[in-house]
């Protein structure tokens, strides 16, 4: 995560402010100087875990502070941007995938618990074959404690179109969830920096993490944006099996991808 940093910052590429800490009183002069909110996270993992988003207050940052260090002894602290969050596939000279990622979330219809809606809401995806690659929300501690902050419970009775979110993070284990996204929507400028991203690092794919404050549709420069990571091996699945639009047909992308002659592809 410090060297995606480091590399952002070295092709001017929009990013959050950030570093690297061992000891929590370094993490606590970043946030005297930058503000709230920011992330927390481990300096090598994965998924989002051992990840704490988003922290507003001293309450929350002491303990992820400490907590991070469970999952690695150097952790990063960096700006959060509250926004629109994707995942970009691209290829050389394509895009390949784009996906909008939410939180679990269920909407009210003003006569359903919340609980009953998380039922009606895994229903829905097993009906629509998305597991295992997406996951049920489950009506654990957890989600109970994320309710609770909101002053909700699994009793609750949401009404009509309101959208309750049941945990802050996107990622998939939780129940995050995926949309496609209309690759002719993202706006030209959008587009060349990202081909521009992949290059840059001479890679043959990459699924760039991004936020936008607006969106993908308008310029980078024209809103606040923060990319988050590049990763050389994107876990594609996830494209395959959106919760929301249409399911894209990639198979031409990945015979095109086993097509590929790496010259170092005996080093692993």
């Amino acid at each position: 995560k410090e060297q995606a940093r480091d590399a952002f910052a070295k092709h001017k590429i929009p990013h959050a402010r950030g570093m690297t800490f061992y000891n929590p009183l370094t993490a606590f002069r970043f946030v005297k100087k930058v503000g709230f909110p920011v992330a927390i996270k481990p300096n090598v993992s994965g998924y989002s875990r051992g990840s704490h988003f988003p922290i507003t207050n001293l309450r929350e940052f002491w303990k992820a502070v400490f907590m991070v260090k469970v999952w690695w002894p150097s952790s990063i602290i960096e700006e959060y941007l509250e926004g629109k969050n994707y995942r970009v596939v691209v290829i050389k000279g394509e895009i390949m995938s784009v996906i909008q990622r939410y939180p679990p979330f269920v909407l009210g219809n003003g006569e359903s618990t919340i609980a009953a809606l998380i039922d009606q809401e895994n229903g829905e995806r097993e009906k629509m074959g998305l597991f295992p690659v997406m996951h049920a929300i489950a009506k654990n501690g957890r989600t109970r404690r994320y309710l609770k902050k909101q002053k909700l419970s699994l009793d609750s009775i949401p009404a009509e179109g309101e959208r309750v979110h049941l945990y802050n993070k996107i990622a998939l284990a939780p129940g995050g969830i995926v949309e496609t996204v209309d690759k002719a929507s993202v706006s030209p400028k959008n587009r060349d920096l990202f081909f521009k991203m992949l290059e840059s690092f001479d890679a043959n794919i990459f699924g760039i993490d991004v936020i936008f404050e607006k969106g993908i549709d308008q310029d980078f420069d024209a809103q606040k944006t923060i990319f988050l990571e590049l990763n050389s091996r994107p876990f594609l699945e996830m494209h395959k099996f959106p919760r929301f639009g249409p399911r894209p047909n990639l198979e031409s992308y990945f015979t095109r991808l086993d097509n590929i002659q790496l010259s170092d592809a005996g080093v692993f």
